[in-house]
């Protein structure tokens, strides 16, 4: 076999052994998945915020009930989110509308309340369900013909809530508690009592994060 027959056999090979390489290369190379690019990130509920909420307090859990009150106030507080499950606490000061609560021989109001709340739920990427539970602080004053000593009077609340995730660090809730307050003082012309002494709130709010 002549020399250049040689050159161009070795030419022949080398080629093929090229392209060989080349298309092995192409069938293991992945184009990377265009959706992980266009995929949102999880919404995120961890971290502190502050808000306002108003709604109704009322004796009865029928929200449109005789003696009820608007209410509104403020709220503050920190979730810690672990997966889909949350933790939390949250501070709450409301003015209550002068809700009336009936005592014997009378009726006596709701001024003021504040509350100190532990927060569990589960979250549905931007929808968070929970629970609360908590202490609270009611401020009452008497009514026609009663007086009240109570003051402010210690109590416990517990509900639960629904609220709504949105961008820029706000979100929508709507909450329920339902508040316990015993051994309410008062005094009327028939003499004194204690009361063990119920009432249902129902609040829409909003509340930003930072």
């Amino acid at each position: 076999m002549s020399l250049s027959v040689k050159s161009i056999l070795f030419a022949a090979l080398a080629m093929a052994a090229a392209n060989n390489a080349s298309a092995a290369d192409l069938t293991t190379y992945q184009a990377p998945d265009a959706s992980a690019y266009d995929r949102p990130a999880a919404f995120q509920w961890s971290g502190a915020y502050f808000g306002a909420h108003g709604g109704i307090a009322s004796p009865k859990f029928n929200p449109f009930a005789s003696g009820k009150g608007l209410t509104g106030g403020v709220q503050a507080g920190y979730n810690f989110q672990v997966g889909p499950g949350i933790f939390g606490a949250e501070l709450e000061g409301s003015y209550l509308g002068n809700n009336e609560l009936h005592v014997p021989n009378g009726k006596v109001e709701e001024r003021f309340r504040g509350a100190a709340k532990a927060k569990a739920g589960l979250t549905f990427d931007r929808t968070l369900v929970y629970g609360t539970a908590g202490l609270t602080m009611t401020k009452f004053e008497g009514g026609k013909g009663v007086s009240t000593s109570s003051g402010w009077k210690q109590g416990y609340l517990v509900g639960g809530g629904v609220e709504q995730g949105f961008g820029g660090g706000l979100s929508a809730k709507i909450e329920y508690n339902y508040v316990m307050t015993n051994d309410v003082s008062t005094t009327t012309s028939s003499g004194k009592s204690k009361t063990d002494l119920r009432d249902h709130v129902i609040k829409a709010g909003l509340n930003y994060r930072f």
